[in-house]
């Protein structure tokens, strides 16, 4: 049996019991402290590193115990980090070991602020260690690491979808998840989901089994300039049509992008906007959120459409060439806009959704300015 002092996310006990895979009440745990070590914060804050400082004091936790698997789980969650066990002795006089950097995990000279990171980024970092641990005796530690941001940006839309302004009025039924198992994982995820829910009859259905994709969070916005009354579009090769054997590889669409870990719908808009067609929004106007697929997919957009300048000159070609993306942008009067959605010449539906919105807005808009 082993003792380890954590100072750091795994203080959060929601996420050791996900790391250790049991509950808190199975775990001997008590306040802790370290003499002669400060906890740095990285970049970000979205985690501490140990640093060896003369007469500091670093608090955390003492987790007395742990068996040779707690420990084979936990030498996995920290493993693709370049992390390692080092014996210490506690401010108690008692013996642990810790998990200490190696030489390229980075630092600032802030001290890591625990409770603010369990605000901003608790919830998301317990969703990424279900599915870290999910590969453990499957994936090697450094594969994770190198899904890591996926995983994180997967997690990420977790937290958005706690705060969605749909679902008024619907059955808030009874879900008995039977099986739930990963088939695939890279930049997207697939999982194959066993499933019995509550019927509106009251009973509970049969065994169902499905199939979903899972990707993450996209804010998806269709420039708009009220006093040119014009919008700018995006081209470019979508794989969902080369998936169908559509002969139209090549879309039009508005701008669009996946939401970063820790970013607002509203950031990636408009960060989408500078990368994708060197825009920059005077507004966003929240045009309504949805899901593509419920039925099969977890792909969930936040719709704006963003107010901005769109002279002659604006329309090119761009994109995030570290990201392969190669865009060419397009002006095109709002009325010939209108006039490709109700000639069912648009096959992308968040455009086809922003393209009645603004139709319905627009005057209100062209007002405005």
């Amino acid at each position: 049996m082993n003792n380890l002092f954590f100072y750091g996310t795994l203080q959060h006990v929601p996420l050791l019991e996900r790391v250790l895979g049991r509950s808190a009440d199975s775990i001997d745990l008590a306040p802790a402290s370290l003499r002669d070590y400060i906890a740095l914060s990285e970049q970000e804050g979205h985690y501490p590193v140990l640093r060896q400082r003369a007469n500091a004091e670093t608090a955390g936790i003492i987790v007395r115990g742990l068996s040779v698997e707690d420990i084979a789980r936990l030498n996995y969650y920290e493993g693709g980090f370049d992390y390692e066990l080092r014996a210490v002795t506690l401010t108690s006089g008692e013996a642990a070991d810790v998990y200490v950097p190696g030489q390229t995990v980075s630092s600032i000279d802030d001290v890591w602020d625990f409770s603010a990171w369990q605000e901003r980024w608790g919830a998301m970092t317990v969703w990424a260690a279900e599915e870290v641990m999910d590969g453990f005796g499957k994936l090697d530690a450094e594969e994770v690491a190198r899904r890591f941001p996926r995983i994180r940006a997967r997690a990420w839309s977790k937290v958005l979808a706690q705060s969605g302004r749909h679902g008024q009025g619907v059955l808030d039924g009874r879900v008995d998840i039977v099986s739930h198992t990963r088939a695939h994982t890279n930049f997207f995820a697939m999982d194959e989901v066993a499933l019995r829910h509550e019927t509106f009859g009251g009973e509970m259905s049969d065994q169902i089994e499905r199939a979903v994709f899972i990707s993450s969070d996209a804010a998806i916005v269709l420039p708009y300039d009220p006093v040119r009354d014009r919008v700018l579009l995006v081209e470019q090769i979508r794989l969902g049509p080369i998936g169908r054997n559509d002969p139209v590889q090549w879309q039009m669409e508005p701008v669009a992008g996946l939401i970063d870990t820790g970013e607002t719908a509203e950031e990636a808009a408009r960060r989408e906007g500078a990368e994708e067609a060197g825009l920059e929004f005077r507004l966003l106007e929240p045009a309504g959120e949805c899901y593509a697929s419920p039925g099969a997919a977890t792909d969930f957009f936040h719709l704006f459409v963003g107010i901005c300048d769109l002279p002659d000159d604006s329309a090119g070609i761009g994109g995030q060439e570290d990201e392969g993306e190669n865009i060419r942008s397009h002006l095109l009067s709002f009325v010939d806009v209108l006039e490709m959605a109700d000639d069912r010449r648009v096959a992308n539906a968040p455009l086809a959704l922003l393209t009645y919105w603004l139709a319905r807005h627009r005057a209100r808009l062209r007002a405005a300015v």
